[in-house]
């Protein structure tokens, strides 16, 4: 193999000199453009290989019309974020995805409102390809800025602004069937001969919540007493929870929490009161994040969902929709994963 030459950096043109073709067949084959035969591909490929030329990002994005980047969005405090495991194997998915496919993660936190106007300038600076937005809250004007720039962009988790979990014209979302999950958890309890079934719900604003307090509700029999608390989807917020329970409804007998941060809140208040799980109160919760459930005292019994995996479908989805955007754009479609019960020593 002949050396590499020192000095300059190599240029398109002695790439082009050394493969013996034009400098517009070499920018296709190092830009990733087709109607380029095999054969030549190959001595294009030999050639950068053999003079070590490395494209430039810039000519690459005039070529391809893409940055090679992804912003990920998520609507909540960095505080959360990062003591939340939840969102660390939700992240962990979509890097994994993007790195498969040479793409770049920018990672956007929304720390209160004002955040907004930075992340619109930002997303409408051509900086990225695409966006995937997770945790999003009824009132988020996230969807109306995507919109306005017309940034394809995939939601995790059903849109607010969507009739039903059926998809709707424009939007495209990954989510749990958050609704039948719960309803599973609730109907284990009964199985178990639990008849004071009390709900910690999640924060009212989000779908993920209402859906699992719908499915709460759906398996209640008609007759059975409904006892909801109000959480925030955090340890602590479980704990007032529990606490507000068991001063209302002193005689309940199960708990189901919409998240496993919350279960967890709402089991240390259960030992402080002196109350034994599951032998006084069975307790169920949902996520199956191994960090949590599995290390709680006693084990969560909790609803599974793959959350990392979302992540992957989330990013792969958008890729998808980016390839097609140069031929037809890619209609509008929702991803529901399954949800499976995963009974451990709480309940």
């Amino acid at each position: 193999m002949p050396e590499r030459p020192t000095g300059h950096r190599p240029t398109l043109e002695a790439v082009a000199a050394r493969a013996g073709v034009s400098r517009a067949t070499v920018s296709r084959v190092v830009n990733g453009g087709a109607g380029v035969r095999q054969p030549v591909a190959e001595k294009v490929r030999e050639a950068v290989a053999e003079l070590g030329y490395v494209p430039n990002p810039a000519a690459r994005t005039l070529v391809t019309r893409r940055t090679g980047a992804v912003a990920v969005i998520i609507a909540e405090p960095e505080i959360r974020i990062f003591s939340d495991p939840f969102f660390s194997q939700q992240l962990r998915g979509i890097s994994k995805e993007l790195t498969e496919n040479d793409t770049q993660l920018v990672l956007l936190l929304v720390e209160g409102p004002d955040d907004y106007d930075r992340i619109a300038r930002y997303l409408s600076g051509g900086h990225v390809d695409g966006a995937l937005a997770f945790s999003l809250h009824t009132d988020d004007p996230l969807p109306a800025i995507a919109g306005r720039i017309g940034l394809p962009t995939v939601y995790g988790g059903r849109p607010a602004w969507t009739p039903a979990p059926g998809g709707a014209a424009g939007v495209t979302y990954v989510d749990a069937d958050n609704r039948g999950g719960a309803a599973e958890a609730v109907r284990h309890l009964i199985a178990g001969g639990r008849t004071r079934v009390a709900h910690i719900a999640g924060p009212d604003d989000q779908t993920s919540a209402t859906d699992r307090l719908d499915g709460y509700r759906d398996a209640l029999p008609e007759a059975g007493p409904v006892m909801v608390a109000d959480g925030d989807f955090t340890v602590e917020g479980g704990a007032r929870a529990m606490a507000h329970l068991l001063e209302h409804h002193p005689d309940l007998d199960a708990v189901f929490a919409a998240n496993d941060q919350m279960a967890v809140g709402a089991l240390r208040v259960l030992r402080e009161r002196g109350r034994s799980v599951p032998e006084d109160v069975a307790v169920v919760g949902f996520d199956d994040m191994p960090s949590v459930a599995e290390r709680a005292e006693p084990p969560l019994t909790t609803v599974h969902q793959d959350i990392e995996g979302m992540g992957r479908m989330m990013a792969r989805l958008l890729l998808n929709d980016l390839d097609r955007e140069r031929t037809a754009p890619a209609a509008p479609s929702a991803l529901i994963t399954p949800t499976r019960l995963v009974r451990r020593a709480s309940a």
